[in-house]
This record gives C-alpha cells, structure tokens and sequence, in this order.
C-alpha cells in the first residue's frame, strides 16, 4: 500500500533509467513522501519547482522540451435560457400576520388591534350576507313575482284572443317572443296584443263572409253574449262558439256583415262565427203587444226576446225568486216573412164609418143650405173570397186591398186610436237550431224592431222627433 501512495513499481521489475531526464531521476523516485506533496501542491498552486529556479536564476530561459504551454481557458458560455420558465418552490409562509397577509402586519400590530380587526371582519363579512339577504326577499323576489305575474297576465290575453282559427297564428308567437323578452313589467304590459288580434280576425271574418253567403246574399253571424273563457286551450280548433243557450244568431246581408266585422274589435271577433243560413219558417199566433205594436211589416227585420215572468213564493219561503234574463236577443235579424191580422179586423158596417157634412147660409130671410154624407160598410174577408172566385176585376181589388192590414195599423197610429186585442199569425224566418225554442216559448215571446234596421215609418218618425 505504501510503495503504491511512493509511486513504486513492482519489486520484480528493473528500473528502467529515463533517458529524456539526462541522468537524473524522476520526481516519482523521491521517497520523500513531503517532498512529492510539495510537487503537488506546487503543480495545483503553478509555483515552479526549486530545479525550475535554479534555471531560471542561471539565465536559461529555454522551457523543457517535456514541459507543455498551458491551453488558454476557453471564455464561459453564457448559460442558455429554458423555454419555459422553471417552477419556483412555494414560498414559505412567515409567521405570523394577519389572515395570510405575511409576518410584517401581524408583528408590527399588537395582538389586540389584531382581534380588533378580525371582529370588525366577520362583523362585516355578517352584515353583507344580511343586506344580500333583505334585498333579495324584500327587493328582488317581489320584483320578480310582479313581472312573472304581467307574463302570465299577457299571455292569458293572447291566448283568449287567438284561439280556434287562429290559434296557429305567425302573429301569435311573435307576440308571445316580445312578451317573453320583457325585462321589466312596464315593458311586457306595454306590449299590444288587441291590435295584431284584431286585424287577424278582421282578415279572417272578412274571407269567411265571402265563403260562406247564401244564394240571397246572407249570411249568419253567431256571437255569444258572454266570454267563452279564458283562452288557455291553444290547441283547441273547435269553433269559437259554444253552444250553450246565451248564442244570438243574426242573419244580414253581406254590407251589413262587413260593417259589423269592421267596426268590432279582438273582444267582439273573436267570439263570433260566420255560417251559412240555415233557416226555417215557424208559423207563432202572438197579441199585438208582442208583435211590436201590430206596427210591423213583410220584409222588416225583428229581434226576438224572451218575457220571463217571476217565480211566485212557495210555503214559508218569503223570497221571491226570478228567472235570470238575458239582455241580449234570443234571436237576432229574424225576418217577417208574411203577417195576417184576425178577421174581425176587417169587418166594418154602415154605422162604423159614417161621415155627415152640412153648411147653411141665411141672407134677409132668404136662406141657402148644403148636406154631404157619406158612409163606407163591407166585409174585407168576403171581399177577398169574391176575388178570389174572379168575380172583381183583379186589378182593382189589388188596389183596393194593398196592404190592408198594415195600413189600418199605420192608420191606427196616426190616430193614436187602435185595437189592443188584436191577434196576429206571424210567419218568421229564423235558424233552424232556433225553431224548437220558438215554438214552445211562443206565448213569452216578444218581437222587437232594432233602430239600427228601422222601417220607413220609424225612421221618419225618428228624423222628426231628433229634428236631423
């Protein structure tokens, strides 16, 4: 071991004498084991050895052939930088400090203002989730409720308005898009939703009138008197009229069903149906007080009401009990189709038309006098079996008996002097699903003639009386 720290070599081996060192042993031959760690330190530190002094003192200045120059150092790279930035180690957290803040707040406060701070913290952290908490049920959830309530507010309106016919309308969901994109209540209660209807169903009663007229020019409007409902049922295509007892039909010409359609709104159209008449003749015997007077005439148009008497009390029951009445026609533009008055009306005899004239004059006891009478008698009912066998001239009697009973009527109101008991058979023309209801309620029935459909004798009665 130590011959191998001296650089010896084997025992069994000659040392072989260098021959470049001219006679002079090599370092490694020094037994001397400071003197080779002085040649290492000497080589690690560049001192030259004391031989290399002693050289350099004698003026050799010529280097060892065996001793090489020292490479220079190469000059340092400069350290080439990553692409991607290297993680750093989290930071130690100091202790200390304030809620994670770091050491300096916490060691320069004392620990009271540091509970001051902490109480004043969640204080505050409480006060703001109270705030959020009263806003939101006393602001925010109102609000709310009050803009939700304005949707379904208009969405009821448009689904009572577009419904049936309509309930597939582009118009319809367009509004609903604009009641949907409201964000306040004004907003979404602004939104117009009778105008779109109502010009829908302008358009669409106008095309169904065109449709749906008879060979006389008519039609048949339906309407109810009462809303059929709220409209919630948008998939319904059932017609929009039920067919419950508060339905008036009214049959008019085309000018008058387009006057209605276009002077009703969304309210009034959307209740409506328009058909094609289907009507019949039904024959009612009525006084003349339910026959509008006895003052009506072929060709007039009549409403027909219902005269509902009072329920009389039963038993100990002292509350009189009425029969609900509609304000409306039961029957709407019925039309009179033929009129006869009870033949009594058409008997007369000598003293009931008898009419005496006479005029006299006196001059000096001379005197001049004239006398007219004249007087009427007959019997119309035997008069118009005599034409009726050709015994009169046709042309004449047409004359004579034209609108007799009418015109007795007329006379009868000129003269405000009429008979009240008078019977009339009345053939009307009314719908078909309306014919039954007639017929068993002829004796409460009473007809009526609408200004707005007025005869000539009425409306030159009105124009007299209002003066226009």
């Amino acid at each position: 071991m130590l011959d191998k720290i001296l650089g010896k070599k084997d025992k069994d081996k000659n040392d072989t004498p260098d021959l470049r060192k001219n006679g002079k042993k090599s370092d490694s031959d020094n037994s001397d084991i400071g003197g080779r760690l002085k040649d290492m330190v000497g080589k690690v530190s560049g001192k030259p050895k004391d031989d290399d002094k002693a050289k350099l003192d004698d003026g050799d200045k010529k280097v060892a052939p065996d001793k090489k120059m020292p490479k220079p150092m190469p000059k340092p790279k400069p350290k080439q930088t990553m692409d991607k930035p290297r993680l750093r180690p989290p930071e130690k957290k100091k202790p200390g400090g304030f809620a994670g803040l770091g050491g300096g707040l916490g060691k320069q406060l004392p620990e009271d203002d540091q509970r001051t701070l902490v109480g004043a913290a969640v204080f505050g952290i409480i006060l703001i989730i109270l705030v959020g908490a009263g806003y939101y049920f006393l602001v925010y959830a109102p609000y709310q409720d009050t803009l939700n309530s304005a949707k379904m507010s208009k969405i009821n309106e448009v689904n009572s308005y577009f419904k049936g016919a309509l309930a597939a309308d582009p118009r319809k969901n367009m509004i609903l898009a604009d009641i949907d994109s409201g964000v306040t209540p004004d907003q979404v209660l602004a939104v117009d939703v009778i105008g779109p209807a109502t010009t829908a169903w302008r358009d669409y009663q106008n095309q169904q009138i065109n449709l749906k007229k008879d060979p006389y020019g008519r039609v048949q409007i339906s309407y109810s008197n009462q809303p059929t409902g709220t409209g919630n049922d948008t998939n319904s295509s059932a017609s929009p009229i039920s067919s419950s007892s508060d339905v008036t039909n009214l049959i008019v010409k085309l000018a008058d069903a387009q006057k209605i359609v276009n002077e009703a709104d969304a309210t009034v159209l959307s209740n409506m149906e328009i058909t094609t008449p289907d009507t019949v003749a039904v024959p009612i015997v009525i006084l003349r007080t339910q026959a509008a007077g006895g003052l009506i005439n072929v060709g007039d148009s009549v409403d027909v009401y219902q005269n509902v008497a009072p329920v009389a009390p039963t038993g100990n029951n002292t509350t009189t009990v009425t029969t609900a009445t509609n304000t409306s026609p039961i029957i709407s533009g019925a039309t009179v189709l033929a009129i006869l008055r009870n033949s009594t009306s058409g008997i007369y005899g000598s003293s009931s038309a008898n009419l005496t004239h006479s005029q006299s004059f006196s001059i000096n006891s001379g005197g001049l006098s004239t006398q007219t009478s004249q007087s009427a008698q007959g019997d119309v009912e035997q008069l118009l079996r005599a034409g009726a066998s050709r015994n009169w001239n046709d042309a004449q009697l047409t004359t004579l008996l034209n609108a007799y009973g009418w015109r007795l009527s007329d006379f009868e109101r000129v003269s405000n002097l009429g008979e009240l008991d008078a019977q009339y058979l009345i053939l009307l023309e009314v719908p078909r699903e309306n014919a039954l209801w007639l017929i068993q309620n002829s004796n409460s029935v009473v007809l009526t003639v609408p200004t707005q459909r007025a005869p000539e004798w009425m409306i030159t009665e009105l124009h007299q009386i209002y003066g226009s």
